[in-house]
């Protein structure tokens, strides 16, 4: 089968690319091994929030007495009452799964109207223009015409993007077994919760997760390698967020390493059954040499990208640690084939892999001197990588853009900080919110805005008018005279303005 662009995989990064193609007019196939989506729609963005949400709306039931509700009279917030609030979590993991099925359909209904081509199987690059693939199933009757049973097709494209995404990294010491080693995935599907969690790793994943489970009841060890936790976030930020679990209960453990993991089949409890608690993870501080026993151990220490086994040998493609080096336009360097999302040097997120599709596809579609459904030419649109927001769906939220105090120090820039608490935030306090603030950094010559450092509730949800900020080059000035309305978690962007 010929086709203009065949696009690898199909997370947010592959059906962004497929999608917007189609709609400049080029023939498209998807080649997907697994759920169309990828991680993100299936395993990651997605059903992460579900889970967040069931663990906010639960830790929201205990507290309804101090928002004056209670049942029939009775005390809410008496310990007796809220014993008795239960987590079922099988309904928790079903309606998590649903919201991921939802939107998995959203995505097939979009390659179906544009009348993409998607071929169910394990894909890999046999030459400059031909992708062999070994089939599995089809989606909707569509596809490469193949059955199954017939074994390998091959797709024929004049372009070939790659987009497999990135699968979580484990310890070497320490593999997943799905059951009490486990992965991101197998967080998202537990069968049970357990009584002990250590999770490794305090990025964004493991730091959400950590969260979950300790709002479920869980008692969670978080444990990071480098001194603060959420280590890509200003130093505040993190502090903030440290403050914040530890005044929850959890047990947050920075500049800490973990040298073992071990599991102990036999162990018992004092009635002779089993001890669920039966995993020992040794870890190294300051502090010298601790054992945290525990009943599981999620690894979160990060993502390798997805480019084993996608034959990239047999064009020549080289990789670095697993990425592909690309262009400003995404190009290999090989014929017409370009690498976009996790699988390449930037950072491993949702939105940078849909953005990289669109320019990527902006950008054949130009060559091609193809036009929009509008009649507009397709124009590249460069990607402002220093300008790409980061978001965090803890309690409380984080979400930042631009630079860190500490990369402004480390380039020797003149800067300035202004900071506005959460606490005399008039909608923080009336919601019973007021952990965290919102931080700017501007260049102290210019008045020019750098970075948004933001951390409190739903702070994800305002964080993309600083983007657009960012990009029209903003200054503190600016933004300090324009209004906000009140009473308003944003309006804390404008009051940190004035601090500046």
């Amino acid at each position: 089968m010929q086709y203009d662009i065949i696009v690898i995989g199909s997370g947010p990064g592959g059906y962004v690319a497929a999608v917007k193609a189609a709609q400049y007019g080029f023939n498209v196939a998807v080649v997907e091994k697994a759920e169309i989506g990828g991680i993100c729609l299936n395993w990651g963005c997605i059903p992460t929030k579900a889970l967040l949400k069931s663990a906010e709306t639960f830790q929201a039931f205990k507290h309804l007495a101090s928002y004056g509700i209670s049942f029939d009279g009775d005390n809410i917030a008496d310990p007796e009452r809220t014993k008795d609030l239960r987590a079922d979590v099988a309904k928790i993991v079903e309606r998590e799964r649903g919201v991921a099925d939802k939107m998995r359909k959203g995505v097939e209904f979009l390659f179906k109207k544009n009348k993409i081509t998607v071929v169910n199987g394990k894909a890999r690059i046999t030459g400059p223009h031909t992708v062999a693939v070994e089939c599995q199933n089809l989606y909707g009757g569509q596809g490469c015409g193949h059955k199954p049973e017939d074994g390998n097709c091959t797709l024929e494209g004049k372009y070939i993007i790659i987009a497999t995404g990135a699968h979580p990294k484990a310890l070497p010491f320490a593999p997943f077994d799905g059951e009490k080693i486990i992965s991101y995935k197998n967080a998202l599907v537990p069968k049970t919760l357990p009584k002990s969690l250590a999770v490794i790793g305090s990025g964004a994943i493991g730091s959400e997760l950590a969260y979950f489970y300790h709002a479920m009841g869980s008692q969670v060890h978080l444990i990071e390698f480098l001194d603060r936790i959420v280590p890509l976030e200003d130093d505040d930020v993190s502090a903030q967020l440290s403050r914040s679990f530890r005044k929850e209960g959890m047990k947050v453990m920075v500049s800490t390493k973990v040298c073992g993991v071990d599991i102990d089949k036999e162990a018992r409890l004092e009635d002779g059954t089993p001890d669920p608690e039966n995993v020992t993870v040794t870890v190294e501080s300051k502090k010298g040499e601790e054992k945290i026993k525990v009943e599981r151990v999620l690894c979160a220490v990060g993502v390798a990208p997805n480019t084993d086994d996608l034959g990239l040998e047999n064009v020549g493609i080289t990789t670095d640690r697993g990425k592909i080096s690309v262009n400003a336009f995404y190009h290999t360097g090989v014929a017409d084939i370009y690498a976009i999302g996790d699988v390449i040097p930037t950072p491993a997120l949702a939105h940078m892999a849909s953005a990289e599709a669109v320019a990527c596809i902006e950008h054949i579609a130009e060559d091609e001197g193809k036009k929009d459904a509008e009649g507009r030419p397709a124009k590249f649109h460069p990607i402002i990588y220093d300008h790409i927001p980061g978001a965090t769906y803890t309690t409380p939220q984080i979400a930042s853009c631009g630079l860190n105090e500490r990369k402004a120090k480390e380039l020797g820039i003149n800067y300035k900080v202004g900071k506005f608490m959460f606490t005399a935030s008039g909608k923080a306090t009336a919601a019973g919110k007021t952990d965290g603030f919102v931080k700017l950094i501007s260049d102290a010559d210019t008045d020019k805005l750098l970075g948004f450092h933001l951390i409190g509730a739903d702070v994800t949800e305002i964080i993309g008018g600083m983007v657009l900020a960012l990009d029209l080059g903003a200054t503190a000035e600016q933004v300090r005279n324009t209004v906000f309305p009140h009473p308003t978690m944003s309006e804390a962007i404008r009051d940190a303005a004035e601090a500046l």
